[in-house]
């Protein structure tokens, strides 16, 4: 689990860095850079989890809020034809997606240290 939050924090900050393109960087430089933050607390402190679930429900709240604007308006697989923006439905659709991936690795590391906090003590 290590390794892999060190590669998820990695993809979080080139996830940062690619955002400086986009019409609104900030919002989207900080979430992207909170999610690396939450994976380097995660390979630092394992049975802590408050940052990640805090990381996870903004992510789900904002991918709710954006959703509408991607059910119905775009498929999964147009966010991958090119690297440019076709429309504003591609550009939904991808920053939706990103929300979930980083929820769902949030959930992944909060499942993992809720086990953690309740496994029994080594002998």
């Amino acid at each position: 689990m290590r390794i892999a939050n060190i590669v998820f924090a990695a993809l979080f900050i080139f996830g940062a860095i690619v955002q400086f393109n986009d019409p609104d960087p900030l919002a989207w430089v900080a979430v992207y850079l909170f999610a690396a933050g939450a994976c380097v607390l995660a390979v630092r402190q394992p049975t802590g989890y408050i940052v990640q679930v805090a990381v996870a429900l903004v992510c789900v709240v904002w991918a709710v809020i954006i959703s509408p604007r991607v059910f119905g308006h775009s498929s999964f697989g147009r966010m991958f034809e090119s690297w440019e923006m076709k429309d504003t439905s591609v550009e939904y659709s991808r920053e939706m997606y990103g929300l979930a991936l980083i929820a769902i690795w949030m959930a992944v590391n909060v499942i993992r240290s809720i086990r953690l906090r309740n496994a029994p003590p080594s002998s």
